[in-house]
């Protein structure tokens, strides 16, 4: 089947939306089906308020059509609400072309947290994005039903994978630090939420992997908290291999890709009770969900690095990926099984509950 992905999240961005979407193109293509994505790699751009290092695409319309006549696509998804997917979703709606949506960014708590704009007036906006597609994709039961009570329909569970051959435990000789070291990996900005974990009273050593408009100002304020900045590939999993427990601190996650990435490396979670943690962590086996974040870290501390290993390799990306692929909107004509969820474990989102 030929898929147009047209999202404004793909490298250069680093962060779990580009991850999800690049993963999932790679194992669909190796699956036999070919994509085409386009991103704002192939615009003119400007950087997002706020956040300069996303760059978005810049009257994308006219080029995007021209894209999608000569790829001649039999189905059509819309990751993002941007430029580009508000540029995709016009190009379906005035060719009659079904098409599908993800909801992968809370952006009204995001929206608040950076520019004070009312939550309601966001997901009022967003929800009219949404309408027209045949499906909206979710990554959790979680989030399924808060946007179902806030009036979002023909929602569906797409859930997330991990790899296990870069992901997995590497030793603990990368740091040179007093242990146990409690570490953070991602995005570094307002909406982690990452200053309530570097104001912890824990003992050891405390590690911050990644970058983001927020890093400079943290390093000031806490010089005795290490700050490695950027990493990728086999070197980011070394580095959080080498912690002893991850912690994640965001209230506004939808999933939080990373706290699998960790597992996979034998870390226990510490996080708050809220959707996301509370979707992917198994309390008392693979983390703690607490709201008291110190005690969560402490007794994270003592759960049994190998269920965190298990936990991790029930997520696989080809599993993710059929679930992706039967929920699809393809043109008559296209040929796609659709997900027998039955037989897909609930680790990778998917929903016995219709």
């Amino acid at each position: 089947m030929k898929i147009a992905l047209i999202t404004d999240a793909w490298p250069p961005q680093v962060n779990g939306v580009v991850t999800t979407l690049g993963r999932t193109c790679r194992t669909a293509e190796a699956m036999g089906h070919e994509l085409r994505v386009i991103s704002p790699s192939l615009f003119r751009t400007v950087p997002c308020p706020t956040y300069p290092s996303i760059r978005l695409a810049l009257r994308p319309g006219p080029r995007l059509a021209r894209e999608l006549a000569a790829f001649d696509p039999q189905a059509v998804h819309l990751p993002t609400e941007g430029p580009l997917g508000m540029a995709g979703r016009a190009w379906c709606l005035k060719h009659d072309f079904p098409f599908t949506t993800a909801w992968h960014t809370r952006f009204p708590e995001y929206l608040q947290l950076r520019m004070r704009l009312p939550v309601g007036a966001s997901y009022a906006w967003l929800r009219r994005f949404h309408r027209p597609a045949v499906r909206t994709l979710v990554s959790t039961e979680t989030q399924q039903s808060e946007l179902r009570a806030r009036r979002f329909g023909e929602l569906v569970i797409w859930g997330r994978g991990v790899d296990t051959a870069q992901f997995r435990p590497y030793g603990k000789d990368i740091y040179d630090l007093p242990r146990p070291i409690s570490l953070y990996a991602g995005r570094v900005a307002v909406e982690k939420n990452l200053e309530a974990f570097l104001r912890l009273d824990l003992p050891g050593s405390k590690v911050v992997i990644g970058d983001g408009p927020d890093l400079p100002g943290l390093r000031k304020r806490y010089p005795r908290v290490r700050f490695t900045g950027f990493r990728s590939g086999e070197d980011l999993a070394r580095h959080i291999a080498g912690g002893d427990v991850f912690v994640f601190p965001s209230r506004t996650d939808t999933y939080g890709l990373v706290m699998l990435e960790a597992m996979a490396c034998g870390l226990p979670v510490a996080a708050f009770p809220v959707p996301g943690p509370q979707d992917v962590v198994r309390p008392g086996r693979t983390g703690v969900l607490d709201e008291d974040l110190g005690r969560a870290v402490h007794a994270a501390l003592d759960l049994d690095p190998q269920a965190c290993l298990q936990q991790a390799r029930e997520h696989s990306w080809e599993a993710a990926t059929r679930v992706f692929l039967g929920h699809l909107a393809p043109v008559d004509g296209a040929v796609i099984d659709r997900p027998d969820l039955s037989d897909v474990p609930q680790a990778v989102g998917a929903s016995r509950k219709r």
